[in-house]
């Protein structure tokens, strides 16, 4: 086991993911794939595995998860290897999982009154997470009585409030409308900033990769091509002439790399 104190927050050793098709043949979703990913500084950063359906970007989402068990290889966080589900990783996915007969305070204080935490207790440091994502007025609220963009904003504050080392993210924004999708974007964006929570983010929307992300994981049959993202494009300085010119490059950059028969090997993201 690694030094927790010098340790990865995540690392992924030679993660293989096999599954048998219906034909029985073997597909490798994930091969051989080796990544590190430092928190530096308590800063934390959004990692994005970017491409299309059957890539494997959600096969190595749900093995950091502990949904799933790899072929091969390992899981760490913080330099301990991932055995199963747990509360130090977070995870919201594109679909709404709010109890529909609990309020948003009630749902998002559900994890914590599930360790015994009093009510009381449980719903004040609730409110804080309620508040963050943007919710304060609604806590009363039922699920019925929200918005696609407001029961997203639920599941994020859900799964912060246990504090996890790792916030997972599965196409989160992918089944909410353009204007509700970008100020949610936005609003993560910030919220994570403020939080300096290390993040995994999956989508196979271009733009909101390379919007979110401070590094890209482009996924091609498994394999994986990392870039990072420029800082100069992030800055809210930058010129809108340059910035526009930079995501036209980096937007074909990636549709290139994720053309077909691409077969770029793998690269390590280690945060020297």
């Amino acid at each position: 086991m690694a030094d927790k104190a010098t340790a990865p927050k995540l690392e992924l050793r030679d993660l293989t993911v096999v599954y048998r098709s219906r034909s029985g043949d073997d597909v490798h979703a994930v091969d051989d794939l080796s990544l590190s990913i430092a928190d530096k500084h308590g800063h934390g950063e959004i990692i994005v595995f970017l491409g299309p359906s059957g890539c494997g970007k959600s096969s190595i989402l749900r093995c950091v998860a502990g949904l799933t068990t790899p072929t091969k290889g390992a899981v760490l966080v913080d330099g301990e290897t991932v055995g199963g589900v747990g509360r130090d990783r977070g995870m919201v996915f594109q679909g709404y999982t709010s109890f529909a007969w609990l309020t948003v305070l009630e749902n998002v204080a559900y994890g914590l009154r599930l360790q015994g935490i009093a009510r009381r207790q449980a719903e004040e440091a609730a409110m804080v997470y309620v508040d963050a994502v943007g919710l304060g007025k609604s806590a009363k609220l039922y699920p019925k009585e929200l918005s696609g963009g407001m029961k997203q904003r639920v599941a994020i504050a859900r799964s912060l409030i246990n504090k996890p080392k790792l916030l997972l993210m599965d196409e989160p924004f992918g089944a909410l409308d353009p204007l509700t999708r970008a100020a949610l974007q936005r609003e993560f964006s910030a919220l994570q900033k403020s939080l300096g929570k290390t993040v995994v983010f999956v989508t196979h929307d271009v733009r909101e990769a390379f919007l979110l992300g401070t590094r890209v994981g482009l996924m091609h049959a498994g394999r994986l091509v990392l870039l990072d993202m420029p800082q100069a494009f992030m800055r809210s300085e930058e010129p809108r002439a340059r910035a526009y010119l930079e995501t036209l490059r980096l937007n074909d950059e990636i549709l290139s790399a994720l053309s077909p028969g691409v077969e770029s090997q793998a690269r390590a993201g280690d945060d020297g």
